[in-house]
């Protein structure tokens, strides 16, 4: 029910179309010695039933992890910075992937919706990924940790159909849509100093092309 809820929410907003990235007010740029350790990608697709009901899809998610990975090992080398992986079977990296889906999630909300901005931060990015990142810092040697979060989902036939009767009479219903996170903490202090957010209802994480145009997306204004 909450997942559904959520994907409500953000069905809503998917009119704020695009990616809009911002930095913490103390953080420039990763300069050209420091090493970055690219976290597990926290990736899953969805179906949406003729009722708006999201339903996970292993298959797409697995060729859209393929896509991503292939796109992001091509990019490495425009980063400018050593890129590292991190150890996926390590507790402490999925605990702090884990982490990060949440804060990424209140970053989003109350950063880019005007209803929820939250007063304290007065609109700049000061946030923490909540947790000790010392030890990942101590076990990669990276400075800094960049994070990827997608979900991404698509209509079924029965849910076009709806969408095209809804329409007739007058009732507006979703289909589709893409959300992503793009997240760089530093690893000395465990505070996010870069942020990116992706929302739209186009793209196609199923197919190599689009997959690709995403990464380019999340990764836009990357501060390098």
């Amino acid at each position: 029910m909450f997942r559904t809820a959520c994907f409500l929410v953000l069905l809503l907003l998917a009119r704020m179309a695009g990616a809009q990235a911002i930095t913490a007010p103390s953080f420039d740029r990763v300069s050209d010695t420091s090493r970055i350790v690219l976290m597990p990608l926290d990736v899953e697709l969805f179906s949406i039933s003729a009722g708006g009901v999201p339903e996970p899809q292993a298959q797409w998610t697995s060729m859209a992890l393929e896509h991503l990975r292939a796109s992001l090992q091509r990019r490495e080398s425009s980063m400018g910075n050593d890129l590292a992986e991190a150890d996926q079977n390590d507790p402490a990296v999925t605990t702090l992937n884990h982490l990060h889906g949440a804060v990424a999630s209140a970053i989003a909300l109350h950063h880019y919706t005007p209803a929820y901005v939250l007063p304290t931060k007065k609109k700049q990015l000061v946030w923490h990924i909540g947790a000790d990142t010392a030890p990942l810092r101590a076990r990669t040697g990276a400075d800094y940790a960049l994070f990827l979060y997608v979900r991404d989902s698509y209509a079924t036939t029965e849910r076009k159909a709806a969408i095209v009767l809804g329409a007739l009479l007058g009732v507006g219903m979703g289909g589709g849509i893409q959300i992503g996170y793009a997240s760089l903490v530093d690893l000395r202090s465990g505070e996010v100093v870069w942020f990116n957010r992706l929302l739209r209802g186009t793209g196609d994480l199923r197919e190599e092309g689009p997959a690709e145009e995403t990464i380019d997306a999340l990764l836009d204004q990357f501060p390098r």
